[in-house]
């Protein structure tokens, strides 16, 4: 069975299996630690955090871990509690549940919680896990809300800052389920220099600390790689507008299949057979 480091953060579509294999999440546990992992749970971004909460740690007692903790951050100045942060010193991992990516940043962004569990991310302390809303908020710029099902245009996609943890990637998720490609390639046009992941569900952009994202479950990754994009009229047409983006590199990934962030190179998936 592959192994991964501590110091991965996955970045999960949705709708991930919480009963059968549980592959995303039974990999979430190992790169935790296994039996030995201690796991802070943030349900904020929830309209029923207790609900949620509560159903992953079930999930994750299932497994076998050696603590469980949901920091159920409902307001600002709970991102400063003191028992909350000792945790967060002792977790090999923390998980953001699905929900609405701009309630769990309104919580969370720049509360003393959030910036030390940034900071052990980055530091490789820690393993990193969110889903749908959770993984909204991985980069600089996030997608905050829009629809799909129309050309991409500005007014199909609204933006918002995110958390930060992967400064360089604008992050959809349910995507090939919510038809949601023009509406990352509207957020794009605004910020060619970022990396475009579109995450369907059941399925996880495992980012390794060597630079890679390496695919996980059932769907696909979508990068959208607008760095080389040669022309757009975003900024001439007003809001409804369809827009022109020229010159873009798409790459489709399935399980097993890496990509290069700095290289901005995919990798087949190797046969382990």
């Amino acid at each position: 069975m592959k192994q991964y480091q501590r110091s991965s953060v996955l970045v999960i579509g949705g709708a991930e299996d919480k009963v059968h294999g549980r592959e995303i999440l039974q990999t979430f546990w190992r790169c935790a630690g296994g039996s030995d992992a201690i796991i802070g749970i943030i349900p904020s971004a929830s309209r029923e955090p207790t609900i949620i909460g509560d159903r992953y740690i079930s999930i994750f007692r299932d497994m076998g871990v050696k603590d469980l903790k949901v920091l159920d951050v409902r307001d600002r100045i709970e991102g400063e509690d003191k028992s909350y942060q000792e945790y967060v010193e002792q977790c090999t991992a923390v998980f953001m549940t699905g929900g609405d990516q701009l309630r769990l940043c309104g919580l969370l962004a720049d509360t003393p919680l959030m910036e030390r569990i940034r900071q052990r991310v980055k530091l490789g302390e820690i393993t990193l896990g969110g889903t749908s809303a959770g993984a909204a908020v991985m980069g600089h710029h996030m997608i905050a809300g829009g629809s799909s099902g129309e050309s991409p245009n500005r007014a199909l996609v609204d933006m918002a800052m995110g958390l930060g943890i992967i400064p360089e990637v604008i992050v959809d998720q349910h995507f090939h389920n919510r038809n949601r490609m023009a509406r990352l390639l509207s957020a794009l046009s605004n910020h060619p220099e970022r990396i475009g992941v579109g995450i369907d569900e059941d399925t996880c952009a495992l980012f390794t600390p060597d630079d890679h994202l390496e695919v996980i479950g059932k769907g696909t990754v979508t990068v959208v790689d607008a760095q080389a994009m040669s022309y757009t009229n975003q900024g001439k047409v007003d809001a409804e507008s369809p827009l022109a983006l020229h010159n873009l590199r798409v790459h489709i990934l399935c399980h097993g299949d890496r990509y290069n962030r700095k290289t901005h190179q995919p990798t087949a998936a190797v046969n382990d057979q």
